[in-house]
Formats: C-alpha cells, sequence, structure tokens
C-alpha cells in the first residue's frame, strides 16, 4: 500500500468512526435544555434523537425511565414532577448528556400576532417596572420565525431566566401574565414565547385543522397546492434570488442609497419634533418601489399552517398549562370567517397535545381607528361556543391611533385573573360584564349579563355607549341605565325597540364594567 492510499484509507476510518460517534449521541429535543420550566402536576412527555437502536435512559427526582430509539428517535414519559427547583436531570445512552437548573412549575404557550410579540421593553411603565423584575423562577423561550411548507420536529433557542436586565426581551403581555400567577402561587413559571407579527389564525392552524369545517376549504387548498409545487419551487429559488440580489442592487445605486439618507433626515425631524411638541413631518416616499423578495420555498408568514409548521408542531408534546393568545387583528376584514376559524385553531391545538379541554386564555382587539367591532364580535361568540376559554376584553387600554397599544399591563394582569378561575380553580371573578340575553317592554329593552361580579356600575358618570333601533333598524343614542343587575336602554321616538347594541365602533366610547373593575365586552343583540 503505497503513502496515499494508505493516507486516504486513514482518513476514512477515522471519518467512518467519527461518523459512528456522532450518529450515537443522544441529543434531548433543544426545550429540554439548562435552565428549562417542567409543568407540575401532570405526565411530562422528555423526546429527542438518538442513533438507530440505542438504549436511552432518562432520570430526575429518583424517577428512572428507559426506552430504545426507532427510526432516530426517543421518547419517554415520566411520572408528574414535584415542584420547585433547580433539579437535574440525565440522560444517557452511548453518551451521556446532564441538564441542569431545571425548574417544575406552571408552563404556558404565549402565541399570536404583534400584540403579543410587544416586547416588554415597548410597554408603557417599562421604566419603573424593569428595576421590579428580578424574578429568576420566571422563564421564557423564545421559539424563532419559522415558516414551513411542512411540519417540523425541532426549533431552536434557549431559556432565558427574567432579571431587571433581561425581561426587556420577553412578551410584556406574557411577562406581567407570570408575574401576576408566580406571585399567587409561589412556583416557577415557564413562558414558551411563539408569536410573529402581522399573521393571521389560518397560518397558525395546522392542514389537518383546516380539512375540518368546508368553511375553510380554501386555506386546504393553498397548503396543498404549495405542497404540490415544492420541488419545483426549491430547484427554481435560487436563479430567483439570483436575480432579484441583481434589481436590488440597481435599486440601490438609482434609488435605494438616496432614499436611505432622507429617511435619516427625517427621523431626526421626527425626533425634534416630538421634543418641540409639534406635529412631525411626513415619511419620505422612494421615487420608485424597492424590489420584492422573492417567495421562498417554504412561503409566507400569512400562509396558510405556515406558522403551524414551523413555531407550533415542533412544541408538541412539551407538556403545558394552558394557552395565552392575543391575535385577530390581521383577520378583522374576515371577522365572520374567523367565528369558524378561531374555534377551529383552538380545538387543533387541543387535539395535538392530548391534553384535554386545555385552558385557551385570549385578549380581544383593541380599540383602534381600522379595527370593525365585527372582530371582536367574532371573539365574543367563541365564548359560547368552545368550553374552558376566557377572553380579555380591553375597551378601556385601547389606543385610537396605534393597533399596538402600550399599556400591557392590565392585559397580562387580567389575563392571570382568568387562569386563576380557569386553569387553578380559585373562586374570583375573572371577567367584566358579558351581554346574556334581551327583552322588549313597554318601549323599552332589558338586557341582562353574565360576570356581574359584586354588581353592575358605570365608571366616570352615566353609561355610555349604547344605541337603539326600532323595527328601520336605524341606531341611535339610547338610554341606558343600571337597574340591579340587568341595564334598561330606550330612547325618545322609539316605541317599539329591536335591538340595542354596545360599544360598536371602531373605537368604542364606553364605561360598562363591574364593580371587581373588569370591563364590558361590546355586543350587539342583532347578531347576523
Amino acid at each position: 500500500m503505497n503513502n496515499g492510499i494508505a493516507q486516504k484509507f486513514i482518513i476514512l476510518v477515522l471519518v467512518a468512526v467519527l461518523s459512528d460517534t456522532l450518529c450515537a449521541e443522544i441529543k434531548p429535543n433543544p426545550l429540554f435544555s439548562d435552565g428549562a420550566v417542567l409543568q407540575r402536576g401532570q405526565k411530562i412527555p422528555v423526546w429527542g434523537t438518538a442513533r438507530e437502536g440505542e438504549k436511552i435512559t432518562v432520570e430526575i427526582q429518583g424517577q428512572k425511565s428507559t426506552t430504545t430509539a426507532t427510526n432516530g428517535k426517543w421518547s419517554v414519559v415520566l411520572e408528574p414532577l414535584k415542584e420547585g427547583g433547580p433539579f437535574t436531570m440525565t440522560l444517557t445512552g452511548e453518551n451521556t448528556v446532564t441538564l441542569t437548573n431545571l425548574l417544575v412549575g406552571e408552563v404556558w404557550l404565549c402565541s399570536g400576532q404583534s400584540n403579543m410579540n410587544m416586547t416588554f421593553s415597548r410597554v408603557h411603565n417599562a421604566v419603573e417596572e424593569a428595576p421590579k423584575a428580578n424574578h429568576s423562577d420566571i422563564r421564557t423561550f423564545k421559539v424563532p420565525t419559522t415558516v414551513s411548507a411542512a411540519p417540523l420536529a425541532e426549533t431552536r433557542g434557549s431559556w432565558l431566566a427574567c432579571s431587571p436586565e433581561t425581561v426587556s426581551n420577553f412578551s410584556g403581555v406574557a411577562y406581567f401574565f407570570a408575574r401576576d400567577i408566580h406571585r399567587q402561587l409561589g412556583v416557577p413559571v415557564g413562558l414558551i414565547h411563539s408569536a410573529l407579527g402581522a399573521t393571521p389564525a389560518q397560518a397558525w392552524t395546522s392542514l389537518e385543522g383546516l380539512e375540518k369545517d368546508p368553511e375553510l376549504q380554501e386555506y386546504v387548498d393553498i397548503v396543498k397546492r404549495r405542497r404540490a409545487n415544492y420541488d419545483a419551487e426549491v430547484v427554481a429559488y435560487p436563479k430567483k434570488l439570483a436575480e432579484h440580489q441583481a434589481k436590488l442592487k440597481e435599486w440601490m445605486e438609482a434609488t435605494g442609497n438616496d432614499y436611505e439618507a432622507k429617511l435619516a433626515v427625517w427621523n431626526e425631524a421626527v425626533t425634534k419634533a416630538k421634543d418641540d411638541g409639534q406635529k412631525p413631518p411626513p415619511r419620505p416616499r422612494p421615487a420608485t418601489p424597492r424590489p420584492k423578495d422573492p417567495v421562498s420555498p417554504e412561503g409566507l408568514s400569512t400562509d396558510p399552517a405556515g406558522l403551524f409548521n414551523g413555531m407550533i408542531n415542533p412544541l408538541i408534546p412539551y407538556a403545558i398549562k394552558g394557552v395565552l393568545w392575543y391575535q385577530g387583528e390581521s383577520n378583522s376584514k374576515q371577522a365572520k370567517e374567523y367565528r369558524t376559524l378561531f374555534p377551529a385553531m383552538i380545538a387543533d391545538w387541543r387535539a395535538r397535545w392530548k391534553q384535554g379541554d386545555l385552558p385557551f386564555l385570549y385578549v380581544q382587539v383593541a380599540p383602534y381607528g381600522g379595527m370593525s367591532p365585527e372582530i371582536r364580535e367574532a371573539q365574543f361568540l367563541t365564548l359560547g361556543n368552545v368550553k374552558n376559554v376566557a377572553m380579555t376584553v380591553t375597551t378601556d387600554v385601547g389606543d385610537a391611533d396605534d393597533i399596538h397599544p402600550k399599556k400591557k399591563e392590565p392585559v397580562g394582569q387580567r389575563l392571570a385573573l382568568a387562569a386563576r378561575a380557569l386553569a387553578y380553580g380559585d373562586a374570583i371573578e375573572y371577567s367584566g360584564p358579558l351581554y346574556e340575553s334581551m327583552k322588549a317592554e313597554k318601549g323599552k329593552i332589558i338586557l341582562n349579563f353574565k360576570h356581574i361580579g359584586s354588581g353592575l356600575v358605570a365608571k366616570d358618570g352615566p353609561l355610555r355607549g349604547f344605541t337603539i333601533a326600532g323595527k328601520d333598524k336605524t341606531f341611535g343614542v339610547a338610554r341606558a341605565e343600571i337597574q340591579g343587575n340587568s341595564i334598561v336602554v330606550s330612547a325618545d321616538g322609539i316605541s317599539d325597540p329591536q335591538a340595542v347594541r354596545y360599544g360598536w365602533a371602531n373605537v368604542p366610547d364606553v364605561n360598562l364594567c363591574n364593580q371587581e373593575g373588569l370591563p364590558a365586552s361590546p355586543f350587539r343583540t342583532d347578531v347576523e
């Protein structure tokens, strides 16, 4: 054997040995990493990858569970763990992995679009609250933005403990929720943050979940077309990307560089205008639009099932207590469809987690100039059609000029109240008044509500926000008075009233709440 052949032989042997060693490595799913929070009080699935046929043993809190890898995958189910920590988990196969600083407490999945994604650093009281955020037992795992044409098995990321230095990266809503739950229960809280701005509910629903209702067939067809064209798109994409980069270079030379310079000047002018209390100048526009990026074979973040595949499926079946959801803005123009789509998404997630009627707590879309009342109605109607859900109303913490209102502490606090009631069995009032029924009587309409708490109240003066209509279906401003646990609505000139609406506007001016200070949801008695 000459030297050249000998060297090649040695290299091949080393490659084979190294490859076998690498393949033999037992690896836990990235959700199981140092600092993780595990759900207390229920069985805990743990899973990962390993060499085919490799025997794996998982140990924690004196428990030991053994399995064998099949098709390169393994999983075990641990019995419920004792709350607290820190604990250590050891995974042993042909190598050993030791996970440290694990906590056992309450784990919530926090999902939706930009208002869930808004970081703590942007909330209205971040400066005052950040120094108080010294909670090492509250931790978050942020799922990176991932769109996929097919369901993925893994995500990436790591667990981050809360401190005054790190809290700025937490979801604002999720942080305030976790803070209150931690105070109330005295146990660790884990937040799995999987959210992305400007995304519709169909993007967060699986193909199978969409297939369950004929009304959603359009979305099913989109998913199937993308899958059918996937291989061809993969082949074509590099050329499209190269062409785009060439066009982008030309655009930058002709327009982009000048536009960026104008933007820099504009940003300075905006800052000065705000400091001087003046109206900011209009934003400049480029002479020609920037070339659009080519669509990846994986699709867009708005595509049906794309975010479920990339950002929800990889989390299943990690044991969780429930879901926090803040979304609806991107579906506001299809509000009637949302009555079907949103419950379908909830059912889809519950079926996949296999934890029964998993508590699902969601935030009603906040008042905003471009947000119609029909989307809030769709969310309100979901309460009557889906079990074990709760809705947090935000009529008093919106911003007419900003779709991303900064007052996130009340939202998190109200979600925590709902969790205490639905998930933890506390006998507390957790919702504002919710319209239940009406009765027309002697030129008036009498409204009855659920969740009146200690009683109905009008905040800051007489009741506002009620309108009434007769047979002509023309709505006008109404008088509304609280009488015991009901509200009596009437108006001059309407002797035979047919319907009442409350807060039926993009930016409702309303003040009905219960004595617990929780606002009533907008509604209409004449639901289409």
